[in-house]
């Protein structure tokens, strides 16, 4: 914990935002810059690195050129198939179900959707103090620390990037905002000096013949202050978390020239209308235009790094001194309603599945040092960021958050040509896991990948599937199409030992059984009922009390609701845990409303997986 005090304190931090990422003294070792640049569900099939069966469509001439300067990961993953829990896993190092931000939009309390049986957990919306960054860590070293574009990582004042040890944050949604106004076909960018998108004067790719010498770019935020905290920063070391808004919905362009290229590369036409896109596979031009602007901001800022001079290490380039993280923060989003956006085929599936289509991502790593054009299977996770950073970057931490992370320091593999990554003792990596307990039947489950093996646990079934992925060393099952839980029971019943342990040791949380939807289960009868919920305002305790003679409960927290202070311009608030005292014969639970807390109640869990909500009261 970041912050030993007791809650009352937390809720003053929040209310009065502190700045917890103060430096120390800075050390004298000439440190290599560090930057990465995620995007936002951008497929592993998205970009001209892992084409299999068919060529990627989409142009990506600055990310293949990386390549060739990189080592590209081809089993890399991301921590979870969606947006906030990726990236506060990649800003904290923390397993999503560590900190419980295993979905996004959290912070809310948990509610049945119509037609489904099962209720999702109780999950925070983001960061809080207690959390230890990777900005925090490296400005705790002596860094400058910016971060550009998508936060997503909490929206309370405490949780906001500058008090998560940046020193620097712009976060509009730059080209990709898009206009309430207009259409996708009536929305592109001009040459008109007061166009706040307007087109640039330089030229870059595709270079066709109608236009020889490339096209102009509209202006975009995001990829201007990236550039700008560069050149601002360069004197020191610094570290760049520059988070795109692209590829994710809406999907539209304001460079007509670059959909006129895709239109007519795709052998496509735009409708006269703005309707959904409605092809499949990688045919949509306005999604293709998107990753090509996300490919120039990419080579905008390596440019920028070839053709300046390093002050702190004369003869070099930024180039030369920089460590560059390339990835996205989850697999590709194929559809959205109607709307088609690419094709993560052969992987099945995508974004907010653990189908190997929602999970594996894009990843490059180059910098000092590092082999150039090499590719390696094997495999790595975004949480392996944190660890090895502190090591590329010669940084000390607090040994509490460093024993904490649940990443591994892959630096063997980018320097010795280790084909496996190994752990503090020496011991290789067997397995990574994830836990998405959301969505439908197919979507509600966690999965483990373990050699050529991938498992799930499906928890509205219960069942278990087994596909295997590779087999001595080539390509197998990867689209996933074949349950072979049943022909190879041993390995079923190893890895989902493996899963079932990882699930317990981190306390992960699962869906919860909805009382209605089970009236004819004999286990309904017994669901805990409250006789007695009240509350003290002298000593702001509440007391609840069960009624005898009903199953146990297994689980209780209480939610309460914080909120921003009210001198911010718009107040945010949330719920978060609160722990529950519970008594001897397990009928008696108490908890302590906050003096802050604007609203307060209790969850049970009964040992069927029942959930029990009490009444939610307001503080008066």
């Amino acid at each position: 914990m970041k912050n030993n005090n007791t809650f009352i304190t937390l809720i003053l931090l929040v209310l009065f935002s502190v700045n917890y990422g103060n430096s120390q003294k800075k050390d004298q070792l000439i440190k290599p810059n560090v930057i990465i640049f995620y995007a936002d569900d951008l497929g592993w099939q998205d970009v001209e690195l892992n084409d299999l069966d068919a060529p990627c469509a989409w142009d990506t001439p600055n990310i293949a050129a990386l390549a060739k300067d990189a080592i590209n990961f081809t089993n890399g993953y991301s921590p979870a198939p969606t947006c906030a829990p990726s990236r506060s896993a990649l800003l904290s190092g923390l397993h999503p179900a560590k900190t419980g931000i295993t979905n996004v939009s959290g912070g809310g309390i948990p509610k049945a959707r119509r037609n489904e049986k099962y209720m999702s957990p109780y999950y925070p919306e983001g960061l809080m103090p207690e959390h230890f960054t990777i900005a925090e860590a490296l400005k705790m070293n002596g860094y400058r620390t910016g971060h550009v574009g998508k936060w997503h990582a909490g929206a309370l004042q405490i949780q906001e990037s500058t008090n998560q040890g940046f020193d620097f944050a712009h976060e509009s949604r730059g080209v990709h905002q898009r206009s309430r106004k207009s259409d996708r076909l009536h929305s592109f960018a001009t040459n008109d000096a007061n166009d706040p998108f307007r087109l640039s004067e330089e030229k870059y790719f595709p270079f066709t013949k109608e236009n020889p010498n490339g096209i102009s770019y509209p202006i975009d935020a995001v990829t201007e202050n990236a550039l700008e905290f560069i050149q601002n920063n360069k004197e020191e070391p610094f570290f760049l978390y520059l988070a795109h808004w692209m590829v994710h919905y809406p999907i539209h362009t304001r460079n007509r020239a670059l959909l006129d290229y895709y239109v007519d590369k795709l052998g496509v036409e735009l409708p006269e209308e703005d309707t959904e896109w409605t092809k499949e596979g990688q045919n949509n031009p306005y999604f293709g235009a998107m990753v090509t602007t996300l490919d120039w901001s990419l080579g905008r800022v390596i440019n920028l790094l070839k053709k300046t001079d390093d002050p702190r290490n004369p003869g070099k380039k930024l180039y030369e001194t920089t460590y560059i993280i390339f990835s996205s923060d989850n697999g590709g989003a194929e559809t959205r309603r109607a709307e088609v956006m690419s094709d993560n085929a052969p992987l099945d599936k995508g974004k907010k599945y653990s189908e190997e289509g929602g999970i594996r991502v894009p990843m490059l790593i180059s910098g000092p040092n590092i082999p150039k054009g090499k590719t390696k299977d094997v495999l790595i996770n975004q949480l392996d960021y944190y660890p090895t950073i502190l090591n590329l970057t010669n940084s000390k931490i607090p040994a509490e958050y460093s024993s904490n992370l649940d990443g591994l320091d892959v630096s063997g593999v980018l320097f010795n040509n280790e084909n496996e990554v190994k752990d503090n003792n020496g011991n290789p990596r067997e397995d990574l896991w994830w836990h998405y307990p959301y969505g439908d039947d197919v979507k509600n489950q966690s999965a483990i990948r373990s050699g050529d093996y991938k498992l799930y646990k499906n928890f509205n079934s219960g069942k278990y599937v087994l596909h295997r992925l590779y087999k001595d060393g080539k390509r197998y099952d990867l689209e996933e199409k074949y349950d072979i839980s049943k022909k190879e029971p041993e390995i079923t019943k190893e890895l989902a030992s493996k899963l079932e342990k990882y699930l317990k040791d981190y306390d992960a949380k699962l869906p919860y059984k909805v009382p209605s939807k089970f009236k004819n289960d004999e286990d309904a009868a017994a669901i805990p009922v409250i006789v007695n919920d009240a509350f003290n305002a002298k000593s702001r305790k509440v007391s609840i009390q069960l009624e005898k003679g009903k199953s146990n409960v297994i689980e209780s927290y209480a939610l309460v609701k914080i909120s921003d202070s009210k001198k911010v311009r718009k107040v945010k608030s949330t719920y978060i845990k609160v722990p529950v005292e519970v008594g001897s014969n397990k009928l008696e639970y108490t908890f302590t409303v906050p003096k802050e807390a604007k609203e307060y109640g209790i969850i049970l869990i009964d040992e069927n997986r029942f959930i029990v909500k009490g009444e939610f009261h307001k503080v008066k």
